[in-house]
């Protein structure tokens, strides 16, 4: 059965994944440090772990297998679930694949040693907006059919 794994710290995308996981009746699992809303859905299961850096995406990553749906920002994290067979998204719908992961994780690696020798260089980019919003709904359904098709 797929899995719906979210890396929830600063997801924008919570809802519509809880939306997208009752559809398909699959397992959903929000992990973070805390802070978050518990949901009444009993397919929603909130996972939080110890403070520290990269632990919730380490539970994640230790679970995520083929047949599974990732939902992060982060690129390795997506790397490792990548390796492991799961299907990646990220809360804006574009899929990190074995196709383009590596060059995400040299773009990440570029980016930080830009930022770090540029100390006025501040991150931000574009804000999330309804057509990602959208765009992530449509991917997160084809992803949870995808991954249905591989377990």
């Amino acid at each position: 059965m797929t899995v719906l794994y979210i890396d929830a710290d600063a997801c924008p995308v919570k809802e519509e994944a809880e939306r997208v996981a009752t559809r398909f009746k699959a397992p959903m699992k929000l992990v973070s440090n805390g802070g978050l809303r518990p949901s009444r859905n009993p397919l929603v299961e909130i996972v939080v772990v110890e403070a520290g850096p990269d632990v919730a995406d380490m539970w994640i990553a230790d679970r995520a297998r083929r047949g599974d749906v990732v939902v992060t920002s982060d690129i390795p994290l997506a790397a490792k679930c990548v390796e492991a067979g799961a299907v990646v998204l990220r809360p804006d719908g574009s899929a990190l694949t074995q196709a383009n992961i590596g060059q995400q994780l040299a773009m990440r690696d570029l980016m930080t040693d830009l930022r770090a020798a540029d100390p006025f260089r501040q991150g931000g980019g574009k804000g999330f907006t309804k057509a990602d919003r959208s765009r992530f709904l449509d991917a997160l359904d084809r992803a949870m059919r995808q991954a249905g098709r591989e377990t």
